[in-house]
């Protein structure tokens, strides 16, 4: 038996991989090191607007990176009819921010908050079948468009990052921030380029511990704080109360968990086409499963809402690991960091400006992916062009003007807000307008489609070729690299 049909035997799937426990611990800390500044940025926005002391966002921090590990590890490892068993990163979704903070400063409080997830969550979770029904509404060209317009719209992520992070530091955007972070970038690259193969694969890693001590070295990075605050310590279920169950509240966080339900949709389906694995109804109920379950435990330790980050979806697409594995590491990282906040304050010192030079090269490979899924998409005598570019342009809107929705209504600028729901639901819904339901569709399609028709050649001119005879720079050749004369219309023979 060959190594080949060996290594098939072992596993069946690609991310079934085990690379070891090294190498896992190694990729998974990569992972982390990606998500880490996303995760945490949740509970410093939460925590500031409920207007909590340091000592008690870091706590929220720390429930964060706890509950994110565990959903983490369910996701990825998976138990009956929970987790998609996907390299699929799991922590606090970005898209509830505004509605907690609304809700915080409405005078609700954090009570409020952790009620409002927790009943959301549990209709999220009986709604789950219905979503994952849909897994037919999404072929290449609706998962195409997704992938793209996930990858675009953490650009401007990248940027910020890349500039410092925080827009009102008074170095926001200034050239040593900026200069960091191409040196990142240049690393990044650079380590890419070697011949070694672990090299290649963990260059976002060794680029940002190079860029980490390389802002060290000129006075970026402050190491002071690390030792300031408990080295172990377990998030206390309820510290900031019992929750309250508010209908108002649980209504603006349902319409978040369907935001969050488009997204982890997207995102289940987008791994599983940069790795090249099956994706059924089955699995995309059992990824959402998990994503509900999760949200629901997480108000108990002092956590959110729970979602797939799709900046990891792109470390899987460049780096080319697929195990799943791999991430449930970083999983157990999490949750260590969340039992041990040393771990996280030394995390922390990664200047944001060494995130945004990585970013730039995960969210492109992203949005790459995506364009290789249209690729497949076939484009002839069909809307499919008009398709995606409405889809993604439509996905875009946000990003470009994120002022756009503030006059619509509360709920619908809540889930169009979102640059990746906006896309999926116009992508979902333009396909089933032109390619499900056909009726009054016309038969001469519009100039989109026109443009698609395909090109075809006279079988005469077929006939007064030869065998090796190719066509280069609009000239055409014999088989011994001759110039062959090509005659007027009316004389060729």
């Amino acid at each position: 038996m060959d190594i080949k049909s060996t290594s098939q035997s072992t596993f069946e799937r690609p991310e079934d991989e085990n690379l070891g426990l090294v190498a896992n611990i190694a990729y998974g800390f990569q992972h982390v090191l990606t998500m880490y500044g996303g995760i945490i940025a949740v509970p410093l926005i939460v925590g500031q607007a409920a207007g909590l002391g340091p000592a008690e966002i870091g706590l929220l921090i720390a429930a964060s990176l706890f509950i994110g590990g565990l959903a983490t590890l369910l996701q990825t490892l998976g138990i009956p009819f929970f987790g998609c068993q996907l390299p699929l990163v799991q922590g606090v979704s970005f898209a509830s921010v505004a509605t907690i903070v609304a809700i915080v400063t409405s005078g609700g409080g954090l009570p409020s908050v952790f009620g409002a997830v927790i009943a959301a969550s549990v209709l999220g979770l009986l709604i789950t079948p219905i979503f994952s029904k849909i897994i037919k509404f999404f072929p290449p060209l609706v998962t195409g468009a997704v992938i793209t317009t996930i990858g675009l719209t953490l650009m401007p992520v990248a940027a910020r990052w890349a500039m410092g992070g925080n827009s009102k530091a008074p170095d926001f955007g200034s050239m040593a921030n900026i200069g960091l972070a191409a040196f990142t970038l240049a690393l990044v690259l650079l380590l890419s380029k070697l011949g070694n193969a672990a090299i290649s694969r963990l260059s976002i890693l060794l680029a940002m511990i190079i860029g980490t001590v390389a802002a060290w070295a000129v006075g970026m990075v402050d190491f002071s704080n690390v030792m300031t605050g408990p080295i172990f310590a377990f998030p206390t279920p309820f510290h900031f109360g019992a929750p309250t169950f508010e209908l108002a509240a649980i209504i603006s966080m349902f319409i978040v968990v369907l935001v969050i339900l488009v997204e982890t949709s997207a995102d289940i389906l987008a791994v599983g086409d940069i790795i090249d694995t099956k994706i059924d109804s089955k699995r995309l109920g059992d990824g959402l499963r998990a994503d509900m379950v999760s949200s629901i435990v997480a108000p108990m330790f002092g956590s959110f809402t729970q979602s797939a980050f799709a900046q990891n979806v792109g470390l899987v697409a460049v780096t080319n690991v697929k195990s799943r594995f791999v991430v449930a590491a970083a999983g157990v990282i999490l949750v260590v960091l969340g039992l041990m906040p040393l771990m996280g304050r030394v995390i922390a010192t990664v200047p944001t400006a060494v995130l945004g030079g990585a970013g730039i090269v995960l969210f492109g490979t992203v949005a790459a992916s995506g364009i290789r899924t249209l690729a497949q998409v076939s484009y002839t005598n069909n809307m499919n062009l008009i398709i995606v570019a409405t889809s993604i342009g439509f996905g875009m809107l946000p990003i470009a003007a994120p002022a756009f929705y503030d006059q619509f209504p509360d709920w619908f600028a809540t889930i169009f807000h979102s640059g990746i729901s906006s896309t999926a639901i116009m992508a979902i819904a333009l396909n089933l307008l032109f390619n499900h339901l056909k009726i009054g569709n016309s038969e001469n399609q519009s100039v989109f489609a026109a443009g698609t028709e395909p090109r075809s050649v006279r079988q005469d001119v077929i006939l007064d070729l030869t065998e090796g005879d190719y066509f280069s720079e609009g000239k055409l050749f014999d088989v011994d690299n001759n110039e062959v004369p090509i005659a007027p219309k009316e004389s060729a023979h």
